[in-house]
């Protein structure tokens, strides 16, 4: 196996579990330069260092072959939402999280046919549809609303629609140490274009959608752009601002004055928080500089109050991603998939193909509980 090394292999499986090389080699029991000679490929690790290495990563042994197709990606491909609170080690564990769906997006696309593509300014996309959009971001936001025959109403479930049209959308949950501290990001550096929405936004369905949003701006804005630009983000925001609530047509339901009964009605209606919604009475001249600042206040004094707590993306499907595990479960019907296949194939364990998968492991549970005699000899002993 050593000789079939992939040094690429060790350091997505480092950086997943958010290690250094010194507490790498500290575990392996060699020198932290050694373990940077692995990953940079420049020697390999001896036969029997392999073992260790997949217990100190906690992945199969066969993870470290060579062979396999690997959604190569580094930070400078990434659009990450808070990108001055993000570390450049944290950004490194998040992009192997996603070259990790990539390669689990591709396992199943050999055996399901997914959405075409349907995203323009993505090169990869299956679907062409002329010319490409605006790069101003209100006018790139219409455009699409109308190559995606959106009308000028409310867009319902943005997530569900995203997948709909190739992208793969995926939120980690809170406990996964790869998002822990990243807040969103997204990728048009990978055959597919990737939106990973993570759990600290989940807690509030109203952000979830908007910052959902902001990273389709970024795709179709800024798919070839260098990301890190502050420029950048607010293209995203004016994007997300648009596509969400059209000028022409939320204009007219806004307040020239702080009305939070309207505010509200119009954020069930259009699914854009209140708080939203005050920048953009700003941003269209109805509101002045004063009268949002003062609305801001109000508002936090009223976030404990009904109609104005936040509600959690739990309680909208439609936001919440299912394009990889319904891919999965039709993969399992019409081709006979099993977890346990998808793992060896991915050269994974299984517990983690469930994990991004979203699956839960239906086994139940054998709990043993020692019987009195057992108890009073484990005391007479302690």
């Amino acid at each position: 196996m050593s000789d079939a090394f992939d040094s690429a292999r060790l350091t997505q499986a480092r950086q997943l579990k958010a290690m250094t090389k010194k507490e790498v080699a500290e575990l392996i029991g060699v020198s932290p330069a050694a373990v940077g000679q692995y990953e940079t490929g420049t020697t390999r690790p001896r036969p029997d260092l392999i073992p260790r290495l997949a217990r100190a990563l906690d992945v199969p042994q066969t993870f470290f072959l060579v062979g396999r197709p690997h959604g190569k990606l580094d930070a400078s491909m990434a659009h990450f939402r808070s990108l001055r609170k993000t570390s450049s080690f944290k950004r490194d564990q998040a992009v192997s999280y996603v070259s990790q769906i990539w390669e689990l997006t591709h396992a199943l696309e050999k055996r399901v046919q997914l959405p075409l593509v349907d995203l323009p300014g993505f090169s990869g996309g299956e679907i062409h549809p002329g010319t490409e959009l605006p790069g101003e971001p209100a006018a790139a936001a219409a455009e699409l609303r109308r190559r995606w025959g959106l009308g000028t109403g409310p867009v319902k479930h943005l997530v569900r629609l995203m997948e709909s049209r190739g992208i793969v959308v995926v939120s980690p949950p809170g406990t996964d140490a790869e998002n822990a501290t990243v807040d969103a990001f997204s990728t048009c550096r990978l055959p597919r274009p990737l939106v990973v929405l993570t759990s600290n936004r989940s807690d509030d369905v109203y952000r979830h959608r908007f910052t959902a949003a902001h990273e389709l701006g970024h795709l179709v804005l800024h798919a070839d752009v260098t990301p890190g630009d502050r420029k950048q983000e607010r293209e995203a925001d004016a994007f997300a601002a648009e596509f969400l609530t059209p000028k022409h047509s939320i204009q007219p339901l806004l307040p020239n004055r702080v009305d939070f009964a309207r505010l509200t009605d119009v954020q069930r209606t259009w699914g854009v928080s209140v708080s939203s919604l005050i920048y953009r009475c700003r941003e269209l001249g109805l509101l002045s500089d004063a009268t949002v600042s003062r609305a801001y206040k109000r508002l936090n004094q009223l976030k404990d109050q009904p109609g104005f707590t936040s509600e959690p993306v739990s309680g909208y499907p439609g936001e919440q991603p299912v394009l990889l595990s319904q891919a999965f479960d039709l993969a399992v019907s019409s081709a006979g998939l099993s977890m346990h296949e998808l793992a060896t194939e991915l050269a994974w364990k299984p517990a983690r193909v469930r994990e991004l998968l979203g699956v839960p492991d239906y086994r139940p549970v054998l709990r043993l509980v020692p019987s009195q005699e057992e108890s009073n000899a484990a005391q007479a002993h302690g």
